[in-house]
């Protein structure tokens, strides 16, 4: 084997670093800032050229217009109290017990993840669920574990549940029909299973009564054009994912739309949105597919791909299994953005099966529960619960997680097992 060159080496000294500090975020610096800063100084270096990064960013167009109309959809949802509304309707439907206000804000998380994508339960639901509970009078960490976790657990039941969904896939996402067959059963599994495990873990708080009922909040005739304009959105997203079409620019273009129309009805300066959308995410995603492109021209996806041929002559259920664990696990160590980046190129490069790229789509959209470090979704769950003076540990989550996520994702990879089998693994 030819020994890397010192210029390779130092390309992957630079990404290791950059992706550590975006993890461990020093003196509390954005993510996006020490990503970026690490393609800054690859380009100063000379260690990447200008027609990489232009190529990267190109690739990464699609995965940002699809970020920017959910985050403007979010906010415009935010911003005419249907979250507060949603979490004050499960309260009200609760009837005083903690345990139906438990299920009730697993379904509303659920509904959300899977209509609005996980980022929008994470950031958005989440203050108005807490915003409830408090009202309510009740422990709210179990209700906002909820929101960590369905956020994760029910993000690949549809392409735009997850902008993870459309890295992994990037320009060869399934069409809708093949999508459900793949990935409905393990899915619901994953929701289920979650469900039963938190309900488990959380079994003492929730045979507590609510003793405080909130009032009920309730939509103006703008909130319910805006509930309306979502469910316009996702069936124009999902026709345009039923004949295989990127989702960025529909989401988008649908998004502007519905806030050109509400801005023009309220008289409304859409600025004031427009400011809201997180830009530094959208920078954070460029510069991520900037890196990846970066270690795939030093080879490092040699190593990834030489490992998921290895899997796939395990067998399918040893493969995807072995597949499927090894990347949620990887998740927690990098992100699941740039392992989701990583894990696509290699599925593309390996040229793996349906079971694998199922396997690997799960493990990145699912290994993300095992800690507050797996996803972007839950480290912009964890920043929202600070806002409010709230502090969840690594070892907090992490003890849930460790009992959470391997049991979902033992029985979402088995039901994926079982649609291959019934159907003939490709």
């Amino acid at each position: 084997m030819i020994a890397p060159s010192p210029a390779h080496m130092m390309i992957a000294a630079i990404i290791a670093v950059s992706v550590l500090l975006m993890l461990i975020r020093p003196r509390n610096i954005p993510e996006a800032y020490w990503i970026s800063g690490g393609v800054l100084v690859l380009l100063a270096l000379r260690l990447i050229t200008p027609q990489l990064v232009a190529h990267a960013m190109a690739k990464a167009v699609d995965v940002c217009l699809f970020l920017i109309g959910m985050m403007l959809l979010s906010e415009l949802a935010r911003e005419h109290g249907i979250f507060d509304w949603l979490s004050s309707l499960a309260v009200r439907k609760a009837n005083g017990s903690c345990f139906r206000l438990f299920a009730l804000v697993y379904v509303v998380g659920a509904a959300v993840t899977i209509f609005m994508s996980n980022d929008a339960t994470a950031v958005v639901l989440t203050p108005a669920i807490l915003t409830a509970v408090r009202k309510a009078k009740v422990p709210p960490l179990p209700y906002l574990f909820v929101c960590a976790f369905i956020a994760n657990a029910a993000s690949f039941l549809l392409p735009i549940s997850n902008p993870a969904n459309l890295v992994v896939f990037h320009d060869a996402m399934p069409p809708l029909a093949r999508w459900l067959i793949a990935f409905s059963v393990p899915s619901l599994l994953s929701v289920v299973t979650t469900f039963f495990v938190l309900r488990f873990w959380f079994g003492s708080e929730l045979r507590e009564s609510i003793v405080e009922r909130p009032e009920a909040k309730l939509l103006n005739a703008n909130g319910k054009l805006v509930l309306a304009s979502v469910g316009v959105m996702v069936a124009v997203l999902l026709t345009a994912s039923s004949f295989g079409r990127d989702l960025g620019l529909p989401t988008c273009l649908a998004a502007i739309a519905i806030t050109t129309l509400i801005c023009i009805k309220e008289r409304a300066n859409p600025v004031t949105l427009v400011r809201e959308i997180s830009w530094s995410t959208l920078v954070l995603v460029a510069a991520l597919f900037v890196m990846v492109d970066a270690a795939e021209n030093i080879g490092a996806m040699c190593y990834t791909t030489k490992w998921l041929t290895w899997a796939q002559h395990l067998g399918l259920a040893a493969g995807e299994f072995v597949t499927g664990f090894a990347v949620g696990v990887a998740n927690n160590l990098v992100n699941n953005l740039p392992l989701g980046l990583i894990a696509g190129s290699t599925v593309h490069a390996a040229h793996a099966n349906s079971a694998m790229a199922t396997a690997v789509l799960i493990g990145v959209d699912l290994g993300p529960n095992l800690s507050i470090t797996g996803s972007l979704a839950t480290i912009l769950w964890l920043i929202a619960l600070r806002r409010e003076k709230l502090n969840v540990g690594f070892w907090d989550f992490l003890k849930i997680g460790a009992v959470v996520m391997p049991i979902a994702l033992v029985g979402s990879l088995g039901g994926a097992i079982l649609i291959q089998l019934l159907l003939g693994a490709s």
